[in-house]
C-alpha cells in the first residue's frame, strides 16, 4: 500500500457543500458522495475526525447583518452544524463507518458532550469523530472550531475541503485573474487577508505547526489522494 503522508487529520467542510445545487438545506447525493469519499480514506487506516459547517441551514453573521442579536444568531448556526453532523454520521455509518457525533453544546439524547480525551479514544478506536456546534461560543467561526480541535486531538493536518481547485491569489469566482498558489506560508494568508480561513483559524494553526491542505472536495478521489501525500490543491505551512 501506497505510504500515507498523516495518520490523523481534521476535514473540514462547508456546510453550503452539502447543499449541492439547492440554495439551502442538505442534498443527500451529496452527504452520500462525502461520506463515500470519508470511508476510502478511512479504510486506508487515516483517523478523521470532521468539523461541518451550518451555512447551508443558518448562517449567523448574515443574520446578524440583518439585525439579530449576534451572539442568538451564532447560536442557532451552531445548531445547524449538529443537523448536518447528525445527517454525515447516518450516512457514515450506512457504509459501515463507525462515527461518533461530539457537541460542544450538550445535547445528550442526540451526541457526546466533547470531551478531548474521548475524542482521541474513539479515534485510536478507528472511529470517525464529528465535531459539532463549533467552540460552542459566538463570534467564532466553524473554521475556527477546526482548527482549535485538530490543535486539541494533535492532528497531522487540516484538510480544507473547498469547491476551487485550491488557494488563489484572489476570488477566483469573482477575478479571473486569481492564481493559483501551490505553496503558501501562513503568514502570506494573514498579511493578505485571503478568505479562505478566517485568522483566529489561520493563527491556531500556525502556533501549533498543524499544516493546511486546500483542495476542491467535489473532485472524486481528492480526499484520499491529499492524505497520500500527491500535489493536489494547496498546502499552507
Amino acid at each position: 500500500m501506497a505510504s500515507l503522508a498523516y495518520k490523523r487529520v481534521m476535514l473540514k467542510i462547508s456546510g453550503e457543500a452539502l447543499a449541492g445545487t439547492q440554495e439551502y438545506g442538505l442534498s443527500t447525493d451529496v452527504v452520500s458522495f462525502i461520506a463515500e469519499e470519508v470511508r476510502e480514506v478511512y479504510r486506508l487506516g487515516i483517523q478523521v475526525a470532521m468539523v461541518i459547517g451550518g451555512g447551508n441551514i443558518f448562517r449567523g453573521m448574515e443574520a446578524s447583518a440583518r439585525g439579530m442579536d449576534r451572539a442568538s444568531a451564532d447560536y442557532m448556526g451552531m445548531l445547524a452544524t449538529c443537523i448536518n453532523g447528525l445527517a454525515m454520521q447516518s450516512a457514515l455509518e450506512k457504509l459501515g463507518v463507525d462515527t461518533r457525533v461530539q457537541t460542544a453544546i450538550e445535547m445528550r439524547e442526540v451526541a457526546e458532550p466533547f470531551i478531548r480525551r474521548r475524542a482521541i479514544r474513539h479515534l485510536e478506536k478507528n472511529r470517525v469523530v464529528i465535531f459539532a456546534a463549533g467552540t460552542g461560543n459566538p463570534f467564532f467561526t466553524t473554521d475556527s472550531a477546526a482548527a482549535l480541535r485538530a490543535s486539541e486531538i494533535r492532528a497531522d493536518a487540516l484538510l480544507k475541503g473547498t469547491k476551487v481547485d485550491g488557494l488563489y491569489t484572489a476570488d477566483p469566482v469573482r477575478d479571473a485573474g486569481a492564481k493559483l498558489l501551490k505553496l503558501a506560508s501562513y503568514q502570506y494568508l494573514l498579511e493578505h487577508s485571503l478568505k479562505i480561513m478566517d485568522a483566529a483559524a489561520v493563527s491556531l494553526c500556525q502556533n501549533a505547526k498543524i499544516p493546511i491542505r486546500v483542495f476542491n472536495i467535489r473532485v472524486p478521489g481528492n480526499i484520499r489522494r491529499v492524505v497520500l501525500g500527491e500535489d493536489v490543491g494547496s498546502t499552507v505551512s
